[in-house]
C-alpha cells in the first residue's frame, strides 16, 4: 500500500509564528487562532470542543458577522464581540510584536482599520493611497475616515517617524515619536504603557521599583 503525498496541513507548535505565544510543551499540533484567541488570550480556560460549541450557538462576532468556524483566521486588528457578555475586545500587537487582546468600547467595536495594498480602480481626486489607513464602518462597509501615511512605522510601536538617519554599512536609525511627545490622539484603544516601547535600562529600573514596593 503506498502512503498518501502532498503538503502536510496541520501546522506544528515548533513551526507556529512566535506572536501566536504557543506553548511548546502542551501539544505537538498548533490551534486555530480563534480558538487561541478564546482560550489563551481571554484565559477563560475552554477546552477545544468547549470553544466550538460557544461558536456554533453564535456566540462569536468577527468584524460584525457571526462566525461559527473554530479555524476561522482572526488576525491584526480584528473586531471581536461577544453578545453573551457584551464585551468587545481588538487583536492588537504589544511593543515585543506579540499578539496582545484590548478591550474597547462599543463605539470602537462598530469601525475597523485596515491598511490601503493596492489600487485597481479610483476615481478622480481620490484621497487614499497606497499604505494610507483607513477607518470602514463594520456596519455599511463603507469607508468613513482616512490617515495618510507618511514614513514607515515600527513594529507594535505607535507612534509618527520624525527623522531616518542612514549609515551605509551599518543599521540605520530611526527615530520615532510616540505619545509622550506626540498630542495626537489614536483611533484604537491601546494596551498598558500607550505604545511606548521602553528601552533596556528603563524596564531594569522599572522592575526594580515594582521589586522594592514589593518587598
Amino acid at each position: 500500500m503506498s502512503m498518501a503525498w502532498g503538503p502536510k496541513k496541520p501546522l506544528k507548535c515548533v513551526a507556529a509564528p512566535k506572536h501566536w505565544m504557543l506553548d511548546k510543551l502542551t501539544g505537538v499540533f498548533g490551534m486555530s487562532p480563534l480558538i487561541i484567541f478564546l482560550r489563551n488570550r481571554l484565559k477563560c480556560d475552554l477546552t477545544g470542543d468547549e470553544v466550538k460549541k460557544i461558536c456554533m450557538q453564535h456566540f462569536i462576532k468577527i468584524d460584525g458577522k457571526v462566525r461559527t468556524d473554530i479555524t476561522y483566521p482572526a488576525g491584526f486588528m480584528d473586531v471581536i464581540s461577544t453578545d453573551k457578555i457584551g464585551e468587545n475586545f481588538h487583536l492588537i500587537y504589544d511593543t515585543k510584536g506579540r499578539f496582545a487582546v484590548q478591550h474597547i468600547t462599543p463605539e470602537e467595536a462598530k469601525y475597523k482599520l485596515c491598511k490601503v495594498r493596492k489600487i485597481f480602480v479610483g476615481t478622480k481626486g481620490i484621497p487614499y493611497l497606497v499604505n494610507d489607513t483607513i477607518q470602514i464602518d463594520l456596519e455599511t462597509g463603507k469607508i468613513t475616515d482616512f490617515i495618510k501615511f507618511d514614513t514607515g512605522a515600527n513594529l507594535g510601536r505607535i507612534g509618527v517617524i520624525t527623522n531616518w538617519e542612514r549609515h551605509p554599512g551599518s543599521f540605520d536609525v530611526v527615530h520615532v515619536k510616540d505619545v509622550n511627545g506626540n498630542s495626537n490622539k489614536p483611533w484604537i484603544s491601546l494596551s498598558h504603557g500607550k505604545g511606548t516601547r521602553l528601552t533596556i535600562a528603563e524596564e531594569r529600573d522599572k522592575r526594580l521599583a515594582a521589586k522594592q514596593r514589593s518587598g
